[in-house]
């Protein structure tokens, strides 16, 4: 979580600087979901998820350094330079990407899973979306499919609770987003996104539950973005009040660093040494992606087709 956190920042930093261009979308605040999700899967178990992927990415294992290569569009990132923070892939950590269409990665998810089942290999798919791409319909079509044929995927939404701006109380009708199944016989329940621990426990319920044959899981993840939308957004839409009581009060790295020295599973020492590592290597992750040269122009023509051989 304190990686995903640093990494952040220094992607809005590097931002702010001219160095990320386009859309960039911070997972500041929303740490402990993909982490908690992340400890209850297992090698080769996909992960599939939206355009604020930066965390998801470093929770699936894909190095610092190649995620923030991309992010400033150079040769050495995970897409080559070609799909900056929206669009990123690692067929070697089973991460699916990074989706700029809302709502497109939950039926692709849908299809990893499918595919699981087809090849009965005991693979569950995990598929991340927000509380906007909750209301698309491509979202209901997949639900229904994913129960009929029992397949093995987890819907984790991540209710930030404002989607690009709006309040979920403005703009869906049913506010309790983990009861979105009901009318597939899909199971949900809500999570306290906050509580890394609590994320853990009901991950690995659902995943058991996928993984054991008995089709999709819903967990809905009551979680807090500290930034804006995006690097854009100034997000006037909330209180500076709000943003602050969920720092102070209920911040998951904070609450996790706090069980760590309660429960005396590490010293004060021992975490400010992590700490000291972890600034470390998001530190040699800036310093990679601006000494790595951008894409030559002829990659703008590669990735785009396969020809098949002549038979």
């Amino acid at each position: 979580m304190l990686l995903i956190r640093r990494f952040e920042e220094k992607a809005g930093q590097l931002y702010g600087m001219g160095l990320i261009a386009g859309f960039c979308h911070l997972y500041i605040g929303q740490e402990a979901v993909v982490v908690g999700v992340q400890s209850a899967l297992r090698e080769g178990d996909q992960v599939i998820t939206g355009y604020r992927d930066h965390g998801h990415m470093l929770a699936a294992g894909m190095t610092a350094n190649g995620v923030m290569a991309e992010l400033t569009g150079r040769e050495g990132g995970y897409s080559r330079g070609k799909g900056g923070s929206m669009h990123m892939f690692s067929r070697e950590k089973q991460f699916f990407g990074g989706h700029g269409i809302v709502g497109a990665q939950v039926s692709l998810g849908t299809g990893l899973a499918f595919a699981n089942a087809y090849r009965e290999d005991g693979k569950v798919c995990a598929t991340y979306f927000g509380d906007g791409a909750a209301n698309q319909g491509q979202v209901y079509e997949s639900f229904n499919m994913a129960k009929i044929w029992n397949l093995p995927v987890i819907y984790i939404i991540e209710n930030n609770q404002y989607a690009m701006g709006t309040s979920v109380k403005r703009s869906s009708s049913e506010t309790h987003l983990y009861k979105r199944g009901v009318s597939f016989n899909i199971p949900g329940e809500e999570v306290d996104g906050m509580d890394v621990n609590a994320v853990y426990e009901a991950a690995k319920k659902a995943v058991e539950h996928a993984r054991a044959g008995k089709g999709p899981y819903i967990l809905e993840m009551k979680t807090y973005r500290y930034r804006g939308h995006s690097m854009s957004d100034p997000a006037k839409y909330r209180t500076r009040d709000e943003v602050n009581e969920y720092r102070e009060h209920k911040d998951p790295i904070d609450l996790a660093r706090k069980r760590i020295l309660d429960g005396k599973y590490a010293t004060e020492e021992q975490l400010k040494e992590m700490e000291k590592e972890i600034k470390k290597i998001v530190q040699e992750s800036a310093e990679f992606a601006q000494s790595s040269p951008e894409p030559d122009p002829s990659e703008l023509y590669t990735d785009v087709l396969i020809e098949e051989a002549a038979r």
